[in-house]
């Protein structure tokens, strides 16, 4: 079967009802009051004006900071906390709160500190040593929350994955970070077990989904869906370890201890695409992480003292997903819903039930949610902030779904490079429509020439976005020469093309290189290319974003095909789906007899994207032309179809 189905049909159908039934007379979350970061504080009052009570000078450097609202901090504080550092300040503080929700079973602070140490010293007791890479191949669950705290307390490197990947994709950027132990579920062994040989994977460890349901669920889930679903897997050879096993496996031998962990340390290798195709990781730190969750934390604002509660549906193998719902929730002591898959009725469901008051998400989800049937019947007013990333928020869905839960939903921008965020419109301040806001407290962000990337331009002049700060990743691992061409002076270079205004807004205005985003993922077309290229019928092939009626991106590919040769767009695209996470395959084939080029043979992409966008305008002329209102209505029905998919990406 499938061994991508529990992330594509989850056991939902059961599950709820008994989740249901189980906690009946649950108790209600307790709040916290103490003051500092482990409150996360909401407030209903705009504040639009410009401040009054910043230097000149200052502003002269930093010209955003006047439409900062009075609760945020100009700075940001910067000190030596390592990622498994603040869980143990958390646990310390708050051993009792409730830090993970996962199907209904929670987890207590000290609960989740106790397993990340016993992960840490079993990665210890089978000889990892600080710098040692450890793999995550896992959705949202207790298992990735407690590996990845373990690992980084044993000193090592974290290597997310996304779980949607094929063999191939795996295969690749295992190769290149070369990690000893690898973390997975049964549903994903099989997989594992595949690239395990021809990466050099020492281990791997095994849990299953069921492993943190509450007893009844476990039970029931054991009896009617764990060897249906495709859960239950047979482990092979002494190289595979179960999680429980794992968990407890260092107490029979000598006693390990835990290296010290310095902020300074790396902690996680995080992949992004490369302009070749290949994969790269940017290498990112203790101090990077924290200090850009410390960020996020701060934008949040002041308000009345509470718990927070995050809604953790983006993957976590996302650096987004990582910072912006992991990273937060623990520095902030708060609960986090875990999701391992975004399903609009259960996302709603999940709302309803635990009442998040933080939902990070793209915008897509909220669309999806808008969308939903029967949408109207959940209490969605706990959430206070949203923080949208990943692609462009249109304003309607912005104003529809602050409507809709009294929330302020906001649009912030980031890379993988930068931990990620680094902009964003203020909660409680001024907006701007079609802007990425201002940058966080930390970042210093400005404009450069697009030709040399060495000249700062004036507000309103169009160049190349650069940041720096604290959260700026340490460079790609074993890639100098992308490394030297995107850090520079001490400014990450980021490839999007953008300006700023007057008061310190940044627009994106294009991106410098050929990236498609579709729904808020990432696609390279060099990714797509070189799998087109694999078919036998094809002789040249072109990957673009087509834009389509919907308002958001198509990825479309052009093929010339061999002499002789024959072949359908459906048999293409079903090629490209065998060998690519679904999003990344082409969803429209066209064939050509050529395709245009320049005098040296390269193929010009930016001709094929500028047929698209002149065939969709004509398409839109002809609709308004037979019905005045086609143009309008017809576009908004058509976005009620985004979905988002599981996978990676975001910029």
């Amino acid at each position: 079967m499938n061994n991508h189905n529990y992330l594509i049909n989850p056991f939902y159908q059961f599950i709820t009802p008994l989740q249901n039934l189980a906690e009946r007379s649950r108790a209600t979350f307790s709040r916290l009051n103490a003051a500092g970061r482990f409150s996360i504080r909401y407030q209903s009052v705009l504040h639009t004006a410009p401040r009054t009570d910043i230097s000149p000078e200052l502003l002269a450097e930093k010209p955003w900071l006047r439409y900062y609202p009075p609760q945020i901090p100009l700075g940001i504080e910067v000190d030596e906390e390592t990622l498994p550092g603040m869980l143990r300040e958390s646990a310390r503080r708050f051993p009792d709160q409730t830090a993970l929700i996962f199907y209904g079973h929670k987890m207590s602070y000290r609960k989740l500190d106790e397993a990340a140490d016993d992960f840490g010293l079993s990665l210890v007791a089978q000889g990892i040593r600080p710098g040692d890479r450890v793999a995550l191949l896992l959705p949202n669950c207790p298992q990735f929350v407690i590996a990845y705290y373990g690992a980084l307390r044993a000193g090592a490197i974290v290597v997310p994955c996304n779980p949607l990947y094929v063999e191939r994709e795996l295969e690749q950027q295992l190769s290149d970070a070369r990690p000893r132990i690898l973390v997975t579920l049964t549903l994903f062994y099989k997989l594992a077990k595949a690239v395990q040989p021809k990466v050099g994977l020492e281990k791997i460890v095994v849990g299953n989904i069921k492993d943190y349901f509450p007893t009844v669920l476990k039970l029931l889930f054991t009896a009617l869906k764990e060897k249906k679903e495709g859960h239950r897997a047979t482990l092979e050879g002494p190289d595979s370890l179960s999680w429980a096993d794992f968990l407890t496996g260092y107490k029979s031998g000598p006693a390990p201890y835990l290296p010290g962990v310095k902020a300074a340390d790396v902690a996680l290798y995080q992949y992004t695409g490369g302009t070749t195709g290949t994969p790269k990781a940017a290498i990112l730190t203790h101090h990077n992480l924290v200090t850009n969750a410390r960020m996020c934390w701060a934008w949040l604002g002041n308000g009345p003292k509470t718990s927070d509660i995050t809604l953790g549906v983006v993957p976590f193998f996302h650096v987004y997903g990582m910072t912006g719902a992991l990273n937060l929730s623990i520095f902030s002591a708060g609960t986090l819903v875990l999701l391992p898959k975004f399903v609009p009725n259960e996302v709603l469901k999940a709302i309803d039930r635990y009442h998040p008051t933080l939902f990070p998400g793209v915008p897509a989800m909220y669309m999806a949610l808008l969308d939903a049937p029967g949408v109207s019947k959940y209490d969605l007013k706990s959430i206070k902030a949203c923080i949208s990333g990943a692609a462009p928020l249109p304003v309607e869905v912005q104003n529809r779904f602050e409507k809709l839960t009294g929330a302020r939903l906001i649009e912030g921008f980031g890379m993988t490079e930068a931990s990620p965020v680094t902009h964003g419109n203020p909660v409680y301040g001024r907006r701007k429509e079609g802007s990425i806001g201002l940058p966080f407290p930390g970042v210093r962000a400005k404009i450069v020439d697009l030709e040399s990337g060495l000249s700062d331009l004036p507000v309103g002049e169009i160049g190349e976005l650069v940041v720096s700060g604290p959260m700026v990743m340490q460079g790609y691992y074993n890639r100098p020469a992308e490394t030297a061409n995107t850090l520079r002076n001490g400014w990450l270079y980021t490839g999007d093309i953008a300006r700023m205004d007057e008061d310190g807004y940044f627009y994106i205005v294009d991106r410098k290189k050929d990236m498609i985003l579709s729904n808020g993922f990432n696609v390279y077309p060099r990714d797509v290319e070189e799998v087109l290229y694999q078919h036998p019928a094809v002789k040249e092939a072109v990957v673009i974003g087509a834009p389509n009626a919907r308002g958001d991106i198509t990825v479309k590919a052009f093929v010339v095909l061999q002499e002789g040769q024959s072949t359908t767009a459906d048999e293409i695209i079903a090629f490209c789906r065998e060998r690519l996470t679904r999003y990344k395959a082409p969803r429209v084939v066209e064939f050509r007899d050529a395709l245009p080029k320049t005098l040296i043979g390269k193929h010009l992409r930016r001709i094929l994207v500028q047929e698209e966008e002149e065939k969709l305008a004509a398409r839109k002329h002809e609709a308004e032309a037979s019905d005045p209102l086609a143009g309008e209505h017809g576009e908004k029905a058509a976005r009620k179809g985004l979905h988002f998919p599981p996978g990676k990406g975001h910029k």
